[in-house]
């Protein structure tokens, strides 16, 4: 098992369709917040290696206790991916609403699939599941950024795999 990844019981699973190994999906509960904060310090830390950057501060608590008030709150979706009991990825969805968009939409702030899991069906199912919930909640679109950056082509490409299209733009933030 990478270091990386985490354990966790399986609970209220659904089979990844067409899957290259048995990779079910579950949507996470409040209980899952420490398996998604160590995820998200994981991807976190990744990016910040591919770009040389410190690009994020990272708090594992603080992030804990934010998926887990988002979770009970139900503004955030995260759907794990499960290969036995082993997490193997996660992807997590929020709504957001712009007049561009015709209404309601969902973005993927968040999509991680651990090192050793990768180009195995993990990262496919878990993007179809989130198309099947953005459906289910009546969303016009699903919208993911990447940055315009040579590390993010595989990322890239990825998305375009799963049947998202370019749209232009570059992610901007300012801090608050």
């Amino acid at each position: 098992m990478s270091p990386r990844c985490t354990r966790v019981s399986a609970s209220d699973v659904r089979e990844g369709p067409g899957s290259s190994m048995p990779i079910a999906i579950t949507t996470a509960r409040p209980s899952d917040a420490p398996t998604i904060a160590k995820l998200v310090g994981d991807l976190l830390q990744e990016i910040m290696a591919g770009i040389k950057t410190q690009a994020f501060g990272f708090s594992s608590g603080e992030t804990e206790a934010r998926a887990r008030t988002w979770l009970e709150g139900g503004s955030y979706t995260v759907l794990l991916a499960r290969d036995g009991e082993r997490v193997a990825g996660f992807i997590a969805l929020s709504e957001c609403r712009a007049l561009y968009a015709e209404g309601r939409f969902g973005i993927i702030p968040e999509l991680y699939v651990c090192p050793d899991q990768r180009s195995q069906g993990v990262g496919r199912e878990l993007v179809a599941e989130a198309k099947r919930v953005a459906r289910s909640k009546n969303w016009a679109r699903l919208e993911v950024t990447t940055p315009p950056l040579p590390q993010f082509d595989r990322t890239l490409a990825f998305y375009e795999r799963q049947g998202f299209s370019r749209s232009g733009g570059r992610k901007m933030k300012l801090s608050l």
